[in-house]
């Protein structure tokens, strides 16, 4: 038999059919109270529990005397009891990296339409005011070279750093808690 897990975020198919491979998964809309007891057997049963942005503490933790481990499917983990599940044993995963480059392309992506008013100048074509040429105040402003500060220097900070001083040329300023040998390289 295999064991059960219950999963409280949607995957993609891929995934969910590889989880189906190993573990009786069901499925649930959330870990509300009501939730929990309309599947109170799958919930006294599961072995794990998987998901994001949902409440994992020591209420819904008393339903589950089976658990053994649990896993976001994102980077932080600030909805689970950490203390909870370290005094009844429950491993805890998350996915710190998962998501570090496609957050630094976005914030990349961001600097640059905001810096050649990207959304702005779309507007303005969709109203039919490109007739010809385009004048200066269309043009917005250049990024390279231009300095980008930063606030926070983790992975997305550095991620970031990295393409817009490696991309563009442009000097880094940042403030972070402590000092990041691998920014000033």
């Amino acid at each position: 038999m295999k064991p059960s897990v219950i999963l409280y975020k949607a995957l993609p198919d891929d995934l969910q059919k590889r989880l189906e491979e190993h573990f009786t998964v069901t499925r649930v809309k959330n870990l509300s109270p009501e939730t929990v007891a309309q599947h109170a057997d799958a919930f006294a049963s599961a072995e794990g529990l998987l998901g994001s942005s949902e409440k994992v503490d020591a209420a819904l933790l008393e339903k589950m005397p089976k658990l053994r481990a649990t896993s976001t499917v994102s980077v932080g983990y600030d909805n689970f009891d950490v203390d909870a599940l370290n005094a009844r044993n429950i491993l805890l995963m998350h996915t710190p990296h998962a998501l570090t480059e496609t957050v630094a392309d976005t914030l990349m992506a961001l600097v640059l339409s905001t810096a050649r008013r990207v959304v702005e100048v779309a507007e303005r074509v969709k109203a039919g005011e490109w007739s010809k040429s385009i004048g200066p105040d269309w043009f917005g402003v250049d990024v390279h070279g231009k300095t980008l500060g930063i606030v926070g220097m983790g992975r997305i900070g550095l991620a970031l750093a990295q393409r817009a001083h490696f991309g563009f040329n442009m000097p880094i300023l940042y403030n972070a808690r402590r000092h990041h040998s691998e920014a000033v390289e």
